[in-house]
């Protein structure tokens, strides 16, 4: 099954739509790394000021080595940008495996 990791990224409010506006102009280079099945980021609507950075991979070696590549370093870097240090020390990494998952269904009705 896959692996999840979910990075919880607290961002001050001051700094929200420059946090946002970085990840809209990001490379995409993970799109297409080997084991790469996903990515979301989730705005927080209320009770948190945590983003969530959601990614899958096929493997929990797929993930790391996308972590020790010089694409992830690039994506990473900040590139001299003050967003890359807006909330270093509120950044936690989960680990999930998926145990199950589901789509939406087909109704074969409305496929005629």
């Amino acid at each position: 099954m896959s692996v999840v990791k979910i990075n919880a990224i607290t961002v001050p409010p001051d700094k929200q739509a420059r946090f946002e506006e970085r990840f809209r102009g990001r490379a995409g280079a993970v799109e297409t790394t080997p084991g790469f099945e996903w990515f979301e980021l989730l705005r927080p609507l209320e009770g948190t000021d945590q983003y969530l950075v959601y990614t899958r991979w096929t493997s929990q070696e797929d993930y790391e080595a996308w972590q020790s590549s010089q694409d992830f370093d690039r994506a990473h870097d900040g590139g001299g940008d003050t967003l890359a240090s807006a909330a270093p020390h509120s950044a936690h990494v989960w680990t999930y495996e998926v145990l199950e998952y589901a789509g939406p269904r087909v109704n074969q009705e409305n496929q005629a």
